[in-house]
């Protein structure tokens, strides 16, 4: 889930906190830095989690942006009624500490039972309806403040950067960056780049997803809303229906486009369970079976490469997240909460404990191990309660 800033305030730098001078911040993004494991420390439970589906809000970048008028590229903008508005502007009020203040965040996932996050971008400032330079230094404003975050508490967090997807050559230049110098382990993607989808020849992105199966980091799919979604405006349907629907087109696009087929070890996330492809796969594969126009590329039915995507737990339903753990094996999915919106899941530990029949074991693959496992984390439990880190 996600929200807009309609309002000034959103954009005020006094909800960051933590926010380092600018000198800082150009220094960490400029330092060499290895892609240290994060090792955190065993306490009381035996059982490592992690939150693979929470989002930090930038306000410097959304003041910077502010007097471009963001919202009128936004699809969950342009697709709201009135009363949407209304909602999200109230909860943007009620929520920017747990977007922007760390304190209060680490707060949160002590009360939540969560270890470390892997934190990301909210989803609307990756912004790449700019100029492609323009994106270029507001990835880079997104995330120098997530390594900032992620240097003062190695042992609560491990980050997930963006990059200009508007242009190709610069967003394979920041991804190096963010893995090479930030030490990141993953990169947050929308589903589509201004009405274009990731497999468009206009974007040229094969590039991108060669270098991202390269260097062997995560991406995570997380939509914005629909973005053709006229019929989508009332009900917050642009976010109930398109959120998933995004994912779903998405998703498929990376399959029937051959993005899985080519790029063998490519690592992609997708949230809110999956879309609705993964509890409807069932359906593109009679389609590779019964006509040609749908095995173009493919070399194989396309569950085949949808098997090897991974999917957080935000189902809101025990037997629905049952059936995509059978599906799909224990091993393919990864707890989240989308923290720390009202579509998320706030009791994610409960949610996953009232799945029928979960095994121990599968328990803990889903609560951390494979999130440990894909962004390189080592160990089981850090120490708790820490609010402080040394930077």
């Amino acid at each position: 889930m996600m929200f807009t800033c309609f309002d000034a305030g959103c954009a005020d730098p006094r909800h960051d906190h933590h926010a380092r001078s600018s000198a800082r911040a150009a220094a960490t993004s400029e330092r060499p830095r290895a892609r240290s494991r994060v090792v955190v420390k065993t306490r009381r439970r035996k059982s490592l989690r992690v939150d693979i589906h929470c989002h930090f809000f930038n306000a410097q970048v959304a003041e910077k942006i502010a007097p471009l008028d963001p919202g009128r590229h936004d699809p969950s903008v342009i697709f709201a009624n009135a009363l949407t508005r209304e909602v999200n502007v109230k909860q943007v009020r009620d929520r920017m500490p747990k977007l922007s203040d760390i304190e209060t965040r680490l707060g949160d996932m002590d009360r939540m039972g969560i270890d470390i996050q892997a934190v990301s971008p909210a989803p609307h400032q990756l912004c790449y309806w700019t100029e492609p330079d323009t994106g270029r230094e507001l990835s880079r404003m997104v995330n120098d403040r997530l390594a900032e975050i992620v240097g003062t508490w190695p042992d609560r967090f491990v980050a997930l950067g963006t990059v200009p997807l508007q242009n190709s050559t610069l967003a394979v230049a920041e991804l190096d960056r963010c893995v090479t110098n930030l030490g990141f382990r993953g990169i947050e993607i929308n589903p589509s780049v201004n009405g274009m989808d990731l497999t468009d020849p206009r974007l040229d992105l094969e590039k991108f997803f060669a270098r991202a199966d390269e260097l062997g980091i995560v991406l995570f799919l997380h939509p914005i809303g629909f973005s053709h979604a006229e019929r989508l405006v009332d009900h917050y349907f642009n976010n109930v229906i398109g959120n998933p629907m995004e994912t779903t087109i998405a998703a498929s696009h990376l399959i029937f486009d051959g993005v899985m087929q080519r790029h063998r070890r490519l690592k992609v996330i997708l949230p809110h369970a999956g879309g609705y492809l993964a509890h409807y796969w069932g359906r593109m594969d009679h389609a590779y079976r019964a006509r040609p126009d749908c095995r173009t590329v493919l070399k194989r039915a396309p569950s085949t490469y949808l098997a090897r995507m991974y999917f957080d737990t935000i189902t809101f339903d025990p037997d629905m997240l049952r059936l995509m753990i059978d599906r799909f094996g224990p091993e393919h999915v990864l707890l989240g909460t989308d923290y720390p919106y009202d579509m998320g899941e706030e009791d994610p530990v409960g949610a996953l404990a009232a799945v029928p029949r979960l095994a121990r074991a599968e328990r803990a693959m889903i609560e951390g191990m494979n999130a440990a496992r894909l962004l390189d984390i080592r160990g089981t439990t850090p120490t708790r309660n820490r609010r402080k880190g040394s930077a």
